[in-house]
């Protein structure tokens, strides 16, 4: 049904608890950095709650709240991680940065609060150091993180290589941000430090090199930053491309992060602010939040169908988005000459009000049809599938309608029918050319499995959401008849197919019989006679009493062929005795002393077409041989009772050893169910708990005629 992809799989993440008081200290660890990082943040909110809002505009800064929030949002889940796989690296650079980002925060509040006296108080230029230059270092937990998602080691082989280059590369610009003059960094960033800043010491760590070598290294390093954050992302590719099963999963997961991460930098591009800082932060704890299941909780959630919604639904939105801008744009660059400023604004709204807005609906709707197909029309998606159905012929043509129908509903490349006949699977139907790897949704009839719907695991349109199962799940109800339909029809085809054989095995079976046996047989009784009347002519009395007592012999012979004959269409008990009786009679033929017997009847059990009463006394005989052959029983109870009009239920109870789970089902259990469904009936085994066996068997009353 499902073919699995070859890959690399990784091995479990959340390693179990080790003794030892380090492995104690660490989840204390990290439940002491969520603290400090939410102390910090505190702090910072506090810091900047008490600066005047003069101090912060001279030092041309902003909030420090806003740098830290990253660091607010990472830190849960920095905890976490730490507590549940605390030898996991990832942990570490998620609380890591996490505590980093609230340092940075809370530094450059003091260094904001701190330069509104004169001289500045004391640490400021500490505090200026760590936001402008040691603060450049945050630009590694981006790389770190996805070069050592999700097991916490850097690639094998010759990626390792690589990523170790590109993580020098991404540090090339902060290790020179340490060592360059601030005069030298401002000039490369075109920039100019405020005067407020002046009494700062600027260059704590500034070495004296010369600008003609520190510009060129640092025109060098930005490309070398952003080389560092492609080769991680080459590498996390390489990772999901060769990873399978649980592995697959996880790296899914930091795939949902880049992809909810590129639409809300995306949202920041189309919507521009003041400050980044609201997007980086909700990007950086959307990433944090999808590391953390993805290592703790990989199947919390169906990641393929997050997946494939957020691609959909996002990049849905963000056209939309655009499309509206784009109208505006439209509107206003061809009206804004003609009438002014204003009044173009004015006659931009009236048109896009009463022109695009009646039409934004339907255009929206006509793409997500063309996107996700009909699934958004319930109604029109179940009243299309019906009236397909009651344009098709046969049952054939019915299973072919519904696949297209769930292919048109849902936009899938891929639907096939799967419909269980006689015990096997067979792949009735196929919309589309079938992909490596599907998923199946059963379908059922009044409770039972006959059959399954499959559709593609993979790619956008194979995302299910809650509305849309239930869709399929009305869609498959009306698939259920169709299948019932197709499977009955084969079942009907098979049944035609085997009373015809068994039609004629029989006539050929009684043919030989009666050729074979009873002909030959009659035959030398007519020659006996003849000679015995040529012997009485010519005086010889005893030769022909002799010949005569063998023709006897010959048609006692020929009677029981006969009877046996008779025997085998129908048990001669049946007629005699009754149902009841005649399985009573079997009874005490087949157990032996050592078996207590009991047979129980309803009245009116005797009122059953003759097809009934064969098979219930077939199945009956089979469960009480079987009683006598393995059960090493001490009672045996039968019970023959009337559902009303409906059933006859037959029970056969024994108190024996039962039947082993592993134990291969042999013919005799096969022939009781055979038997039963012949009539349209059915027949269990069951073992009890308490030991024992029971079969029970629930033939149609009116031996078949109306259902089954």
């Amino acid at each position: 049904m499902e073919v699995q992809q070859r890959g690399v799989e990784i091995p479990p993440l959340v390693a179990p608890p080790a003794a030892g008081r380090r492995a104690r200290l660490i989840p204390v660890l990290g439940w002491i950095g969520m603290t400090a990082t939410l102390a910090a943040f505190a702090a910072t909110a506090v810091l900047d709650a008490v600066t005047p809002a003069a101090a912060r505009a001279a030092a041309e800064s902003g909030p420090g709240w806003e740098i830290g929030l990253p660091g607010l949002l990472l830190a849960v889940p920095g905890a976490l991680l730490l507590r549940r796989a605390p030898r996991n690296a990832v942990s570490w650079v998620v609380a890591g940065t996490g505590l980093f980002w609230a340092v940075d925060g809370l530094v450059s509040a003091w260094l904001t609060y701190a330069l509104q006296s004169d001289p500045p108080w004391a640490g400021a230029s500490a505090a200026f150091w760590f936001v402008q230059r040691f603060g450049a270092f945050l630009l590694l937990g981006l790389p770190l993180l996805l070069l050592l998602y999700p097991d916490g080691r850097l690639p094998a082989g010759r990626w390792r290589t690589v990523s170790v280059v590109s993580l020098a590369c991404t540090a090339a610009l902060p290790v020179l941000l340490l060592v360059t003059p601030s005069e030298i960094a401002d000039r490369r960033a075109d920039t100019t430090v405020p005067a407020v800043y002046r009494a700062l010491d600027l260059d704590p760590t500034s070495l004296p090199l010369p600008e003609g070598v520190l510009l060129p290294l640092l025109q060098l390093a930005y490309p070398l930053g952003a080389l560092g954050v492609l080769v991680p992302l080459a590498v996390v590719a390489h990772r999901l491309r060769h990873a399978s099963g649980e592995g697959r999963r996880r790296m899914r997961w930091l795939l949902w992060a880049g992809v909810v991460d590129a639409l809300v930098m995306l949202g920041a591009l189309l919507f521009p602010t003041s400050t980044v800082s609201y997007d980086l932060a909700l990007a950086v704890g959307l990433t944090g939040l999808a590391v953390t299941l993805g290592i703790l909780r990989p199947q919390a959630v169906d990641i393929d169908r997050l997946l494939g919604g957020t691609l959909v639904y996002g990049g849905l939105a963000i056209g939309v988005v655009v499309l509206d801008l784009a109208v505006l744009a439209g509107a206003g660059a061809l009206l804004g000459d003609r009438f002014g400023e204003e009044n173009a604004t004015l006659l931009t709204l009236l048109l896009v009000a009463g022109v695009y807005v009646p039409l934004r609906t339907p255009l929206w709707r006509l793409v997500r049809r063309w996107v996700l197909g009909e699934r958004e029309d319930p109604y029109h998606v179940v009243s299309g599938l019906a009236w397909r159905l009651e344009r098709s012929g046969g049952a054939e043509e019915q299973l072919r309608a519904v696949a297209a129908a769930v292919a048109d509903a849902f936009r899938s490349p891929y639907v096939g029918v799967e419909v269980d006949r006689v015990g096997t699977r067979q792949l009735v139907v196929e919309h589309g050319e079938r992909p490596v790897t599907v998923q199946s949704l059963p379908i059922s009839y009044r409770g039972e499995e006959i059959g399954r719907l499959l559709l593609p695991r993979d790619g956008v349109r194979a995302a299910l959401f809650t509305r849309d199962e239930r869709l399929l799940a009305d869609v498959v109800r009306q698939a259920a008849a169709a299948a019932h339909a197709s499977s009955l029809a084969a079942e009907l085809q098979q049944s035609r197919e085997q009373l015809v054989t068994a039609r004629e095995e029989e006539r050929r079976r009684l043919r030989r019989d009666l050729h074979d046996g009873l002909g030959p047989s009659l035959g030398a009784v007519v020659l006996r006679i003849d000679t015995a009347r040529n012997l009485t002519a010519a005086g010889n009395a005893e030769e022909a009493d002799r010949v005569l007592r063998q023709a006897r012999t010959d048609v006692a012979a020929a009677l029981a062929d006969v009877r046996r004959l008779v025997n085998d269409l129908r048990p001669p008990a049946l007629d005699d005795l009754g149902l009841a009786g005649a399985v009573r009679q079997q009874a005490e033929r087949l157990l032996t002393p050592h078996t207590t017997v009991t047979v129980t009847a309803d009245r009116d059990v005797e009122a059953l077409p003759a097809a009934v009463e064969v098979a219930a006394y077939r199945i009956a005989s089979e469960a009480l041989a079987n009683v006598a052959r393995h059960a090493h029983a001490s009672t045996c109870r039968v019970e023959l009772q009337r559902d009303g009009d409906r059933a006859l239920v037959l029970t056969v109870t024994d108190d024996g050893v039962g039947i082993a789970p592993a134990a291969p089902r042999g013919v005799g259990l096969l022939s009781l169910r055979e038997r039963a469904a012949e009539l349209g009936g059915s027949c269990s085994v069951q073992c009890p708990p308490d030991g024992g066996t029971v079969v029970r068997a629930v033939l149609p009353a009116d031996g078949g005629g109306t259902g089954g």
